[in-house]
């Protein structure tokens, strides 16, 4: 089966208040749009076209990373005048699906059915039965059940009204049949648009049957029209992640504190995540490694028994395993770690590796740096790796000891246990095994006396002028 897909995203979204196209808004930082082509993509044998609005060229610049034909609907004349736009690439023998970009949680396998019951004599539609299905165009049904016609809600009559069955405006069916229907539809109506819905009611009068199948929740065909429903599906999608870690064996103190905003490659047993922990980029976490509160972990590789505090960053960085990172630790881009390395509250690494047994504790930035395996980096050291324009390389070798508050102006080497004395100012390559130090000497002076405030002298007159709540007595 040849399935074209055609994916409606013209519509302005004026309810959400936003200069950005509403199919940009995002779910877990992807697009709405890109959500909806994602899981069009895992269908077989599938083309992908997809129709913006006129001036929605930022939509198309911003995913033209998409497998996808745009299309431009120059006048937004209703759902099924922008179906019409791209009813030249479809084959008589096609299936075709009509999909929206702002209904972001649809799943491959509620298409799947729906595609199932596509025939030469058969329209599939996927319906939507709802508590409140304001908004929602209804189906209409015979004394048998069968569907006749949808109508829309600013059409509808109060008898209409009350059914609670609603048209999601998924549909499916054979493209001969579709380009018959589009040829003959009417603007009569109340908004004066080309209503895709109104292809039901000629497949019927056509013979044909209307086959309508459900999702599983109804979160699942809700599309995004303000920033409340937004938020809603946002908070469905990331309970669902969090479900999926959870049967994977990941420990989740909180499912609704956790954020999952890209994907894992790769995920061990026995991982434990404390609360308010987002997960962006592709991640591939080993077993045995726990998370403590407040992180952010992005397209990072953590390996097996890695323990990361509180409040600590990791981005595009290289976790070696039973290493400890945190609490307010920061690994930058590049920052690649050995086997047992410790890194301490308020350290930075950016573009350096720290080899195995390594420990970088406290207040300290490592920048463009290799460190040795076994070396201990004191309290307030920073490599200076940049003089203004360019960026220098720090080498520490095997088995140093760097003092606290330690300046390492690069390009420097510390030789192999050597061993740098507090509050030094390295510019000069040291040598191994030996003490380097850089102080100026140590003074007292005797007869310094510390400054004093020097007192205002005020006239007499203006105290009450200034002080107008005291009293005479005072």
């Amino acid at each position: 089966m040849s399935i074209k897909t055609i994916i409606l995203a013209a519509g302005q979204g004026t309810r959400m208040r936003s200069s950005r196209p509403k199919v940009l808004h995002e779910i877990a930082n992807k697009p709405l749009l890109q959500h909806v082509h994602e899981t069009s993509l895992s269908l077989d044998n599938n083309t992908v076209f997809i129709i913006y609005g006129h001036g929605g060229e930022t939509v198309k610049q911003s995913l033209s990373q998409l497998d996808a034909t745009w299309i431009e609907q120059k006048q937004q004349l209703g759902t099924g005048h922008a179906v019409q736009q791209a009813i030249h690439h479809v084959e008589d023998g096609d299936t075709v699906l009509i999909l929206y970009g702002d209904v972001p949680l649809l799943k491959a396998s509620t298409l799947q059915t729906l595609l199932k019951k596509v025939s030469a004599t058969s329209l599939a539609l996927l319906t939507v039965t709802l508590d409140d299905p304001t908004g929602y165009g209804r189906i209409v049904r015979d004394k048998d059940h069968a569907v006749i016609k949808i109508v829309e809600q600013k059409d509808a009559n109060e008898v209409e009204l009350q059914i609670s069955e609603g048209n999601t405006g998924i549909l499916a069916c054979k493209g001969k049949q579709l380009k018959n229907w589009l040829s003959r539809l009417s603007n009569n109506n109340a908004q004066n648009e080309y209503y895709l819905t109104d292809i039901i009611e000629m497949a019927v009068d056509d013979g044909l049957t209307i086959e309508t199948t459900q999702a599983d929740s109804q979160d699942e065909v809700l599309g995004v029209n303000n920033r409340s429903q937004l938020a809603h599906l946002e908070r469905v999608y990331q309970l669902q992640q969090a479900e999926m870690l959870m049967e994977k064996g990941v420990t989740l103190r909180d499912p609704n504190r956790t954020d999952v905003r890209g994907e894992f490659a790769a995920l061990g047993q026995d991982i434990d995540v404390d609360i308010n922990v987002i997960f962006e980029g592709v991640n591939r976490i080993g077993s045995y490694v726990k998370i403590g509160p407040n992180c952010l972990i992005k397209n990072a590789t953590i390996a097996d028994g890695v323990e990361i505090l509180a409040n600590s960053v990791i981005e595009d960085a290289v976790v070696g395993a039973d290493s400890r990172i945190g609490p307010f630790a920061r690994l930058r881009p590049q920052a690649e770690l050995a086997d047992h390395v410790h890194i301490g509250n308020f350290v930075e690494i950016k573009k350096s590796t720290v080899a195995s047994g390594s420990k970088i504790n406290h207040l300290s930035y490592i920048g463009d740096s290799e460190i040795g395996s076994k070396v201990n980096v004191g309290a307030g050291t920073i490599t200076c790796n940049y003089d203004g324009v360019n960026k220098f390389k720090t080498i520490i070798e095997d088995g140093a000891f760097i003092g606290s508050d330690t300046q390492l102006v690069a390009p420097v080497t510390v030789g192999k246990n050597a061993t740098i004395g507090a509050g030094s100012t390295i510019t000069k390559d040291t040598p191994a095994e030996q003490l380097t130090l850089s102080r100026v000497k140590q003074v007292s002076v005797a007869s310094w006396q510390r400054p004093v405030k020097l007192a205002e002298t005020v006239p007499d007159s203006s105290l009450h002028s200034l002080h107008p709540c005291k009293s005479e007595k005072e």
